[in-house]
């Protein structure tokens, strides 16, 4: 790995000095919920993603043992150098220099304690960050994909990590130099280069399914990556009935299939969807509201506008405005 990088990923934190000075346990404040923070084993977005961020990365914590602990964001481990040691849903996971391990939600983790020359370094990311990459993969199956799709699901139907022995691939192992230089960077186009970055990690993992460990029962649900490919590709007409109607399914049936395995409805989908392209064009074109409204399906520009800002926070021309939106 570069030795720029490594130099400040190796630099000891202050959570690190206060453990080698005594503190052996992890400090519970920063990674629970106040209100959580004595029962819960749930490692909280709130509290490492801040400032409405999609995607963050810090270094692993060394010196410490991890107790059982689950996440409710997505999780990516890189190992720099040296190895870490993971015990998930039951199975033993020895990371070691250059390799991937993905965890979804309802993976349950714990981590043995890695020394002074183990640097590893998370990426903690939200589902919806992952807009760019479910697009640059596309509609071919893959354990990745269905990884992905599994990240949206509010239920533990299995598959919850991949492991990517990949120390000796060349384009992964630059593209994952690439993507945390970006993180680590001030870069204007920083959440762009992120999402296109991770979008090719991500293509190009999809060659090596010989390298991949899976848990357990690897999540297959053919319907909904097919749904989310449909939404995809097709969101500015995308209906429910035409769907339901070309995979031999009730609207009924297709929609409590929906829910169970997402958690959302198709309208809460195929808004998500929307809403995600409508930034990247405010982000990236000079197209006025009305016509972004258009181009992403939406007729009624006032219910647009409402819908926006649900989804934002902002009105479109705030998030136009914005300098620096939040990655």
């Amino acid at each position: 790995m570069n030795h720029e990088l490594l130099s400040r990923l190796d630099v000891i934190t202050e959570e690190e000095k206060a453990i080698l000075s005594g503190h052996k346990e992890v400090d519970r404040t920063l990674y629970y919920s106040p209100e959580k923070v004595k029962n819960s084993e749930v490692i909280d977005s709130s509290m490492v993603l801040r400032n409405g961020k999609l995607i963050d990365i810090r270094p692993h914590v060394r010196f410490v043992h991890f107790p059982l602990h689950t996440h409710n964001f997505v999780e990516l481990v890189y190992m720099c150098q040296g190895k870490t040691t993971h015990l998930i849903d039951g199975n033993k996971i020895e990371l070691k220099e250059g390799d991937f391990l993905f965890l979804n939600q309802h993976a349950k983790q714990e981590i043995l304690p890695a020394g002074r020359d183990d640097i590893a370094v998370n990426f903690m990311i939200l589902p919806a960050f992952f807009d760019t990459a479910f697009r640059m993969l596309g509609q071919e199956d893959s354990a990745l994909r269905s990884f992905l799709v599994s990240c949206l699901t509010e239920t533990d139907r299995g598959g919850n990590y991949l492991y990517f022995n990949v120390s000796g691939i060349l384009p992964v192992q630059n593209l994952a130099e690439n993507l945390i230089w970006v993180m680590m960077s001030d870069d204007p186009n920083k959440r762009t280069l992120a999402e296109n970055t991770l979008g090719l990690l991500f293509l190009h993992l999809t060659q090596y399914a010989d390298r991949i460990s899976l848990s357990g029962t690897s999540f297959e649900e053919k319907l909904m990556i097919r749904l989310l490919s449909y939404i995809e590709s097709e969101y500015r007409t995308a209906v429910l009935r035409e769907f339901a109607e070309e995979n031999g399914l009730d609207i009924y049936s297709l929609s409590r299939i929906i829910k169970k395995a997402t958690g959302k409805t198709f309208r809460d989908l195929l808004a998500q969807k929307r809403i995600s392209q409508a930034c990247f064009y405010l982000r990236n074109s000079d197209l006025s509201v009305d016509d972004i409204a258009a181009a992403v399906g939406y007729e009624n520009t006032s219910f647009f506008h409402r819908l926006f800002r649900r989804e934002t926070g902002l009105t479109p021309r705030e998030y136009r405005l914005c300098k620096n939106p939040v990655i």
